[in-house]
């Protein structure tokens, strides 16, 4: 049993209750609240490990909601809970600090998946660490990287790809294990979405001393 903090962020009553029930039996520590402003508050006093945001809330937009968390929680995972399935709402939502997104409506052994595969990550990022591959320097405490000093963007998917790579730098990492471990261990369908990943990395790691290599019908290894 763990008593993680999940700050849950939903105004849909029936949904809300449920989903708290589920959570407590499972041994979270659970906040539910209605509103985004008695949620910021609460995240404020009690440090969420997880957020489980809904983006349709009464008082304030949920991308907004989900910027001033990753402000007052930034070590807080962000799963996005939204009826938005089109992608220009996802990608907002994603670039605003949300690390993962799921859609109504949704299966409840889906859900609860994911919360478990984020609050590993949670538990993996608690101690700060720093890992220099070539002249790429990454910082697990801080979700930085840097090259050669210069500190480059990423998003929390592409630095979650990254520092997988660089974990098993010079070794082969399956396209099986990647989705699993970034994405979602129950992840089923397509992997565009990796490959469209590696293509953002190989941008911002170009002039950089590590070459990120494919394995065809393998997957992919980090090459200092």
């Amino acid at each position: 049993m763990t008593r993680d903090r999940i700050l849950l962020i939903e105004d849909d009553a029936t949904i809300g209750k449920a989903l708290k029930s589920t959570l407590e039996s499972e041994g979270h520590d659970v906040g539910w609240f209605e509103t985004a402003t008695a949620a910021l508050q609460d995240a404020s006093a009690h440090s969420p490990a997880l957020v489980l945001l809904d983006l349709g809330l009464p008082d304030r937009d949920g991308v907004e909601v989900c910027h001033e968390i990753r402000v007052i929680a930034p070590r807080a995972r962000v799963l996005m809970v939204t009826a938005r399935a089109e992608e220009i709402d996802l990608v907002v939502g994603l670039d605003a600090g949300a690390d993962d997104y799921i859609t109504k409506p949704f299966r409840l052994a889906e859900l609860l998946a994911r919360v478990r595969a984020h609050l590993r990550r949670v538990d993996e990022d608690a101690e700060p660490t720093t890992r220099t591959i070539g002249d790429v320097t990454l910082n697990h405490g801080s979700r930085r990287v840097s090259i050669n000093e210069r500190e480059i963007e990423l998003r929390p998917k592409e630095f979650d790809l990254l520092e997988l790579l660089v974990r098993e730098a010079g070794q082969a990492v399956t396209r099986e294990r990647i989705m699993e471990e970034v994405w979602d261990e129950h992840w089923f369908g397509s992997t565009k979405t990796l490959d469209m990943h590696i293509l953002a990395l190989r941008r911002k790691l170009d002039g950089s001393a590590v070459t990120i290599t494919t394995l065809r019908h393998v997957g992919y290894r980090l090459d200092p």
